[in-house]
């Protein structure tokens, strides 16, 4: 069985196409094409004509390259950028018209979800109780649960971008009043998501995201090159160092550190602070990087419960409000 998806994030746009062998979706292919969506947003989130444009020739591309490799119509959803927009209909609409292929935007919780189950399936059970964090363009994810699937799992207004826009984007670097008040920014939205994983205990910690890989690099974490088995970790003391050197350095100097790329040198210090100040406030010294994140966590969920399962939850993100500030799923345990 082979499947394809697609996620259109606030950099990427990125197609993966897996074979399913035994329940576990084994990558042949991957492209991604740079877009930067976030940069081309208005004050109030709506995305230009030209960026919209250049979605759709993405999105048609990569439908062209899975037909290529025989695999199906992709799974194709958007992340917090185009989830946010006030234009969001319009750009979906443009996407499906211009290309044929049915893109939607998954609520916050659900991301955080999908990319929890990831996570588990790549720790396994032996991770016990799981805390999992993702942080994007747009948002931070974080999710809670001891089974397949998380008991809780919310989506904050704290993504390295869009706290970059909003805060660091007087001086270059920043000086020591923008720094605090992001800061009190993060602190406030994650005060009682933090409590939450507190109370929970976790046995396991795992942070996913590029930013959060390029972040464990700079730490001192194995490169890339070393492959997806080799144990990497984040350790908040070594992220508060890195807090530190990202912001005495401008965004040009920061893509010559270890593992820092030049397209997310300018947001890695918003990441930095928010991974910091996450870990700190939840009381969790370390956490595993793990390679598997939404996209992952979409092939598995449809591989394991069936199209149906990805039908109903288009058909639901279809009809939801875009995320404000925060979205909160919280239920029972299910396995």
């Amino acid at each position: 069985m082979r499947v394809s998806v697609v996620d259109a994030g606030s950099n990427t746009v990125r197609l993966v196409i897996a074979d399913v062998r035994g329940g576990v979706p084994l990558p042949v292919h991957t492209v991604k094409w740079k877009l930067r969506l976030s940069e081309h947003v208005g004050p109030d989130g709506t995305i230009a004509d030209e960026a919209v444009e250049r979605l759709e020739k993405a999105v048609a591309a990569a439908g062209a390259t899975a037909r290529m490799w025989h695999a199906p119509g992709p799974l194709a959803f958007a992340t917090a950028v185009v989830r946010s927009a006030p234009n969001r209909q319009e750009v979906l609409r443009r996407v499906v018209s211009g290309t044929g292929i049915r893109m939607c935007t998954l609520p916050g919780a659900t991301e955080a979800e999908l990319t929890f189950l990831a996570a588990r399936r790549w720790l396994g059970w032996q991770a016990g109780p799981l805390a999992v964090l993702d942080i994007g363009g747009g948002a931070l994810d974080v999710a809670f649960g001891r089974g397949r699937l998380p008991d809780f799992a919310a989506a904050l207004s704290l993504g390295a971008n869009r706290l970059t826009r909003e805060y660091l984007g007087l001086q270059d670097p920043p000086g020591p009043a923008e720094l605090k008040e992001l800061r009190r920014r993060i602190r406030h939205e994650l005060r009682d998501v933090a409590s939450r994983i507190r109370w929970e205990r976790p046995r396991t910690a795992a942070v996913s995201s590029r930013t959060f890989q390029q972040l464990a690099r700079l730490c001192g974490a194995p490169p890339g090159r070393h492959g997806p088995f080799v144990q990497r970790e984040l350790h908040c003391r070594d992220l508060r160092e890195a807090v530190h050197t990202l912001a005495a350095m401008p965004a040009a100097e920061r893509a010559r550190l270890p593992g820092i790329s030049a397209p997310r040198a300018a947001q890695s210090l918003a990441g930095a602070v928010v991974g910091h100040t996450a870990l700190k406030l939840m009381g969790l010294r370390r956490a595993v990087v793990c390679p598997w994140a939404v996209r992952e966590g979409v092939l598995l969920r449809y591989v394991e419960d069936g199209a149906d399962w990805w039908t109903a939850v288009t058909g639901a993100a279809d009809t939801a409000p875009p995320s404000g500030a925060a979205a909160l799923r919280v239920a029972g345990p299910r396995v």
